[in-house]
């Protein structure tokens, strides 16, 4: 599938990956258990992924318990906004 060479979802066996290619950023997504995801920087442009952005920052305003830029919403509408994102 190609949203998932899209995320690079970066998760194994407990240990996370530190590298972010250039042009893209980690972020964690979840409301109980964060998932670590990679995403291209341009999303971050996108009306709908700025609306995420604000939900995070009123959740957690600028401290992120996880170290990165933490989303609270389930990882099913991250994976959807997502992939329509890289459909665009």
């Amino acid at each position: 599938m190609a949203i998932h060479k899209m995320l690079r979802r970066s998760l194994s066996a407990g240990k996370r990956s530190t590298e972010v290619p250039k042009g893209h950023l980690a972020v964690y997504i979840g409301e109980s258990e964060k998932k670590r995801f990679v995403i291209p920087l341009s999303y971050l442009n996108h009306p709908s992924f700025q609306e995420l952005l604000c939900q995070a920052e009123e959740e957690f305003g600028f401290h992120h318990p996880m170290g990165g830029l933490t989303i609270p919403c389930s990882e099913d509408l991250f994976v959807d906004l997502t992939s329509r994102l890289s459909r665009a």
